[in-house]
């Protein structure tokens, strides 16, 4: 979400942007960070159970994280990789209760060797301890890091957003997409008495230890390392619970002591949000662990079951509406947007942070979705067809592998266009439904990578979508249909498309399909239709008229 933000703020304060967060110059740092290396190939976490103590004044955190893993294969070295960002520290570290001895840091990356050899399919325990200062957000979400702030009544308020700049910039950890712990994870969290610690999802435990309180907070079901959020303030609860798919989900607001009436009159959308996408995806993909909204700092971000909410208890971005339809002002874009999450990202979530369209590109669809189940069809088609002025073709949005390098802000709205020309184009939304919904079963708390949900949707639609994706996601080409009149008769073909790329398309305000190649074609279709032709505006392509 967070390179969202500071693109939706560039364009709102007038700055033009080239390409946002594009590395130019790609590191070997980068490249321990964003690939499954021999250093992290041969094991498997399985669970993460961390303990965090934050000191407000000093901006210093410390605590441990208990990393179970397995083997999963040979491994020539027996060198284990954790990644622990500059200025963080891992002061100690045990393997089964006994000291590593032999510790070694290269940049922001921990090597540890181990006296013994660690055998295939058996299962160990990590236990880290660091400590430090860590990064400070500048403007969060927007770049990452730890947030020590006040609330309005000047009272000690932190939490973090670490989505890009990554988890290892607080805890040591496995600092991978494709790894995510398969048994969940737990945090507690060490506070002064008169303040609350939240995390993700359900309380396990609250106790008091001498002068502070520890929270202990677990969840059930994997999760993304960025996602894994402490919060920390004058929280106070408000509880509530919906019946849906898969029974009572129960659902909790964590809001500051003085906003709990503005909460309770605005976060009633989480209900009606929560029926509309458990209709189009499927059921909430974390029972276990409750959906949970927490007011934080900055705007927000889609911290599983513990939502970050910062919108200011208001419809719209901010009070404004990114389509500049007017439909964008009948919601609340952060508690629609980051609940999409649930579904795409942290179900459904990328090995390689490079398709990260898959998270963002279906859930900018979502907002179109639900703006359809409030008002229509012709409004959701309008807010996601609105959205078409914020796309810029700067690079493709698939970005590049291997190096933690994202592709083109585009993943959001041009995605999100992507997505509604093929439902266009399969032209049954039975099907189209049935697809996002088996997407979500069929890869139910998985990592995937883009082939695999591009063959996916290929299968279930019937449809060879090779040169579709292609064109949307790996160029910064956008088809263009040229067209000359001739009476009754129509002339076409594609232009600036990539080879095999023949979409078929509808003429608007008929349901007359046309079905374009790269090669000249000729219909003739009626003075009438010709006179007048235009292509159905739910299409994302360019026309050009050589008449």
């Amino acid at each position: 979400m967070h390179r969202f933000f500071w693109l939706i703020f560039l364009l709102t304060i007038g700055v033009h942007s080239q390409v946002l967060n594009h590395k130019q110059e790609l590191t070997q740092q980068d490249t321990l960070r964003g690939s499954n290396t021999e250093f992290r190939n041969w094991w498997n976490v399985l669970r993460y159970d961390i303990e965090l103590e934050p000191n407000y004044s000093k901006k210093f955190i410390q605590g441990f994280n208990e990393i179970k893993f397995e083997v999963i294969a040979d491994s020539k070295n027996q060198i284990l990789q954790i990644d622990l960002q500059q200025p963080m520290q891992i002061d100690q570290a045990f393997l089964d209760g006994n000291k590593v001895k032999n510790v070694e840091r290269s940049g922001h990356v921990y090597f540890l060797k181990f006296d013994k050899k660690l055998k295939q399919n058996k299962t160990y325990s990590l236990k880290l301890q660091f400590s430090g200062n860590p990064k400070i957000a500048v403007k969060p979400p927007w770049d990452g890091g730890w947030i020590f702030t006040q609330d309005d009544e000047k009272r000690p308020w932190m939490t973090m957003a670490s989505q890009g700049l990554g988890a290892s910039s607080w805890f040591p950890n496995k600092d991978y997409q494709g790894d995510e712990p398969d048994l969940g994870a737990s945090l507690v969290l060490i506070v002064d008495k008169d303040l609350v610690g939240v995390s993700n999802g359900k309380l396990i435990s609250k106790e008091k230890i001498k002068e502070k309180i520890a929270y202990k907070w677990e969840v059930k079901n994997p999760i993304n390392n960025y996602n894994i959020a402490p919060y920390i303030g004058k929280y106070v609860e408000i509880k509530d619970s919906i019946l849906g798919e898969q029974g009572l989900l129960e659902l909790s607001y964590w809001v500051l002591d003085y906003n709990v009436e503005k909460a309770e009159k605005q976060f009633i959308q989480a209900k009606t949000m929560l029926k509309s996408f458990e209709h189009w995806f499927g059921p909430y993909p974390f029972y276990e662990d409750g959906y949970k909204l927490v007011e934080a700092p900055h705007l927000g971000m889609e911290h599983q079951s513990g939502i970050a909410y910062g919108n200011f208890f208001m419809d719209g971005y901010l009070g404004t509406d990114l389509s500049e339809t007017g439909w964008g002002l009948k919601w609340d874009f952060i508690i629609i947007h980051e609940s999409g999450h649930e579904w795409f990202g942290n179900n459904i979530t990328t090995k390689d942070v490079a398709d990260m369209w898959v998270h963002e590109g279906f859930t900018a669809y979502s907002e179109s979705l639900y703006t359809q189940d409030l008002f229509g069809v012709e409004a959701g088609s309008d807010y996601v067809i609105g959205t078409r002025h914020r796309i810029q073709n700067d690079i493709p949005i698939i970005g590049i592998f291997g190096v933690n390098q994202e592709g083109s802000s585009d993943m959001y709205y041009k995605g999100a266009n992507m997505i509604h020309t093929l439902r266009h184009w399969i032209n049954d939304d039975t099907l189209f439904r049935k697809i996002l919904r088996d997407m979500n079963l069929e890869f139910r708390h998985q990592t995937v990578t883009t082939q695999t949900i591009e063959n996916f949707i290929s299968q279930k639609s019937g449809i060879n979508l090779n040169p579709f994706f292609n064109q949307y996601l790996r160029t910064t080409q956008i088809p263009t249909l040229e067209f000359q009149k001739e009476g009754d008769k129509l002339k076409y073909r594609y232009i600036n498309n990539v080879e095999g790329f023949e979409m078929p398309l509808k003429i608007a305000d008929s349901d007359i399909w046309i079905w374009p190649t790269k090669d000249w074609q000729e219909e003739t279709l009626g003075f009438e239709i010709v006179d007048k032709f235009a292509i159905d505006r739910n299409f994302y392509i360019y026309t050009k008229s050589i008449d």
